[in-house]
């Protein structure tokens, strides 16, 4: 059958869900269609991440150029782990049973959550010759290891390192999306090309003028903001890859100080624990929030003074905070719990444009987030600093247009 179209998304979630595993394959997508591609997406059907005025959503539509056909599946509560392996199976057998589809294009993107779904690329590669391209978001089965979701040299382990080999394998190129992951991915999986993986790095789009409005409705917000000296804030995934050890010990530690408040909002298993930590009154300079979006999140972004981005020790490689793009697109100081040879690490460090902490150091953030306080120079030049470095490296036209030139050279070659 003649290929009739150029690129595939293939992922679980997509337009119009607003999570960042659904934005930024959405914007790479627009990136690619303005460039001139064909593009069409194969995804699950949006519920948990859907907004409220997102009723009726079709099951096939065309969204700015890309063909989107949208899939059921299972949608388990994602608090349990079960509930989340039966949803990420449930959607690779949804999308498997659809395999036939993907013959009708030349390439296929193809992103390491969930896990097991790259495998229906291989199947595409292996009996249409459909190209491939693997973005890994994630390292499995080291990162499910490492959080103690599966035991090493388990059979889900070694089913996962199984399907991993065999993606490397048959992936034209791989997408790492830091240094410090490529490494690891070339030092683990024996690339079949010195050219083979490739780092791009995730990104957030500019919306520093929403950000930067003096205007704040939500009332909650507003009395932070007023109330306070210096807003601290975390926003995101709180789940077992972030230290957040560390910050709650360094919020105990200022508690005494009562224009330091910490702002937390988004999901994740520690989140729990934050909210029974201040319903026993350990901590009372927080507030922790649903996730946000649209304006609530923009006027979150503005009243925060300065952000923290973290990840555990044993997850250096693995994993990459997106979230940080965000706050350096806000033009705020950004504090970095995690390794020194990390990519983020090395960015702040090197335009000065925020600190890093060792994991355990809560002597040290707390120290940090008081001399922020004290000094609105600091703030504003470090501020300054993270924004320049955002518009230099992490603009979305700066990274998709890295997608843009990948698949010129695949498919155009």
């Amino acid at each position: 059958m003649k290929k009739t179209r150029d690129i595939l998304f293939l992922c679980q979630y997509f337009y119009p869900e607003y999570i960042s595993s659904a934005t930024l394959p959405l914007q790479t997508a627009q990136a690619l269609v303005s460039a001139g591609f064909s593009v069409s997406a194969l995804c699950g059907y949006p519920r948990e991440y859907r907004r409220m005025d997102d009723s009726d959503i079709p099951f096939e539509e065309t969204y700015e150029g890309i063909e989107i056909k949208r899939l059921r599946y299972l949608q388990l509560d994602r608090a349990s782990k079960m509930g989340r392996l039966i949803n990420q199976f449930s959607f690779t057998a949804s999308a498997l049973s659809r395999l036939a589809y993907l013959r009708r294009f030349r390439a296929v993107i193809v992103y390491s959550n969930p896990p097991i779904l790259p495998l229906v690329a291989v199947l595409a590669s292996l009996l249409f010759g459909t190209t491939v391209v693997f973005v890994s978001y994630d390292v499995y089965p080291e990162i499910a290891e490492a959080m103690g979701y599966v035991a090493p040299r388990s059979v889900i382990s070694l089913v996962m390192s199984f399907i991993n080999k065999l993606v490397f394998r048959k992936s034209r190129k791989v997408i790492a999306l830091s240094n410090e992951m490529k490494e690891l991915l070339t030092r683990t999986r024996d690339p079949r090309e010195s050219d083979q993986i490739e780092v791009i790095p995730n990104w957030y789009p500019d919306e520093f003028s929403k950000v930067s409005s003096s205007l704040i409705s939500n009332p909650v917000l507003q009395n932070i903001r007023e109330r306070n000296k210096l807003v601290v804030s975390y926003f995101g995934n709180m789940g077992i890859c972030q230290d957040l050890d560390t910050i709650v010990k360094a919020i105990g530690e200022l508690r005494n100080q009562k224009d330091i408040h910490f702002l937390f909002a988004g999901h994740g298993s520690k989140m729990e624990d934050l909210k029974a930590a201040i319903e026993k009154g350990v901590l009372d300079n927080v507030t922790v929030l649903g996730f946000l979006h649209g304006y609530d999140f923009w006027e979150a972004l503005s009243i925060s003074d300065c952000f923290i981005v973290s990840l555990e020790k044993n997850v250096t490689g693995l994993a990459v905070p997106s979230k940080t793009y965000t706050y350096m697109m806000a033009g705020k100081p950004v504090i970095a719990i995690m390794e020194e040879s990390t990519d983020i690490a090395q960015d702040l460090l090197a335009h000065k444009a925020g600190f890093v902490v060792e994991h355990g150091n809560s002597g040290k953030l707390a120290m940090v987030l008081q001399g922020l306080r004290d000094s609105d120079l600091q703030r504003q030049s470090m501020g300054q600093n993270c924004r320049r470095l955002y518009m230099e490296q992490y603009t979305t036209e700066k990274c998709t247009q890295k997608y843009v030139e990948l698949f010129r050279e695949i498919l155009e070659a």
